[in-house]
């Protein structure tokens, strides 16, 4: 028996200070974790949080914590609730057009013009983008030039002249009117229309909806069920779903009238970033879900696992590493660490897959701001904990969670 830690309630203090209230279970050897999340949370009065911990495909630590630093009531989080994991989504839309070429549907190197109809009118090099491209984030589009048309509806609606909310459709016609931004597969920019269009491309190849499709081939296989799409209102929240905190506000996404609400809750739409920015999960699902990229199995073969991590024709950073496939990649010693973070207003998620056999993911119902402290310290935090570590569990918590 791994000798654990439960924690159900708010721990007694001699000071005033609020506590971090805790859920799930530690092992005592990875007590150590706690402290760095108690800190992390506490330092940027994040209300919300998520851990796990996986050591060779074993699940070794969930949890769920919460704090309110000024007394208002926090609704409890466990190790099963549900979080916006923003562009955490990416690497399950990238398995999903695996599945696709790997069960011989589609092709890497299928023009999305093509397979989506896109008009080419205003660019024809818009033919040249690929399946693979769009993967690879080389497809043309590139946010810190012609925005993220994502975060553009009031825009688009009056440059069609359509009232909001707008769609997918409303996005791809606005796009495809304007040329691309550099010529496909000369460089690397990131871009979550890429990631829409991926999704569009699940949906029309496979007959299904992304969304069920995702579930059927990818989430079903390997035992999960919690995961869903998210939606863009709170009143619209699933069961079991955080709420977002941010600072701003924003003109609503979601009807004409031009009220101002709390940027999570309608400054953007949910529903039309789905495929690159709009699954729910909790930590322990997407750390299940990156098992299976550790060997070949029921929903990716080696092939296309090899594939997900590949190096792109342009686009390996000075330091080494590059955007596979919905994964960030660098080679170390001879295996791969691939990592991925996620961010929108009310958000901020990471999870890693590293190289000695840990896979971590970490969920928070807010985001780095104006003013706060650094959010991306914790990737070397955590690394710096699992170095500390002299001896690991061996139990697997998995059964208690799905």
């Amino acid at each position: 028996m791994v000798p654990a830690v439960v924690f159900g309630a708010p721990s007694v203090r001699a000071s005033s200070a609020p506590a971090v209230e805790v859920s799930g279970v530690v092992p005592a050897a990875l007590a150590g974790f706690d402290r760095v999340l108690k800190t992390y949370i506490t330092e940027r009065d994040i209300s919300c949080a998520q851990l796990a911990i996986a050591k060779n495909g074993k699940l070794v630590l969930a949890r769920g914590y919460r704090y309110s630093s000024d007394g208002r009531t926090v609704p409890a989080v466990s190790p099963t609730s549900l979080f916006r994991v923003a562009s955490l989504s990416k690497h399950i839309t990238a398995t999903a057009i695996m599945r696709l070429v790997q069960d011989g549907k589609l092709t890497l190197g299928a023009s999305v013009a093509s397979l989506l109809g896109l008009s080419t009118a205003a660019d024809p090099r818009l033919a040249d983008v690929t399946v693979w491209r769009l993967l690879q984030h080389t497809g043309g589009w590139d946010l810190a030039l012609s925005q993220d048309y994502l975060y553009l509806d009031h825009v688009i609606a009056d440059a069609l002249g359509v009232p909001l909310p707008i769609t997918q459709d409303h996005i791809i016609k606005y796009a495809s009117s304007r040329p691309l931004d550099f010529a496909p597969g000369s460089r690397y920019a990131y871009s979550n229309y890429g990631y829409m269009l991926l999704g569009r491309i699940v949906a029309k190849v496979s007959g299904q909806s992304y969304e069920s499709y995702v579930k059927q081939k990818l989430l079903a296989p390997v035992g999960i069920t919690r995961l869903r799409l998210g939606r863009t209102l709170r009143a619209e929240a699933a069961p079991g779903e955080v709420f977002y905190e941010s600072r701003y506000t924003s003109k609503t996404v979601t009807s004409p009238a031009s009220s101002v609400v709390p940027t999570p809750y309608g400054g953007f739409s949910m529903t039309n970033r789905a495929p690159g920015g709009g699954w729910l999960a909790s930590a322990v699902d997407l750390v299940r879900f990156a098992r299976i990229f550790d060997a070949a199995g029921p929903v990716l073969n080696a092939t296309s696992i090899g594939r997900m991590f590949a190096k792109p024709e342009i686009g390996v950073t000075a330091s080494g590493s590059w955007y596979g496939a919905g994964w960030w990649v660098r080679q170390v010693t001879g295996h791969l660490n691939t990592w991925h973070d996620g961010s929108l207003p009310g958000t901020y998620t990471y999870l890693a897959r590293l190289q000695n056999g840990f896979t971590y993911a970490a969920l928070f119902n807010r985001r780095e701001e104006s003013g706060s402290l650094d959010f991306d310290v914790l990737s070397p935090q955590m690394n710096a904990e699992i170095g500390k570590v002299t001896t690991w569990p061996t139990t697997d918590l998995s059964s208690r969670y799905f």
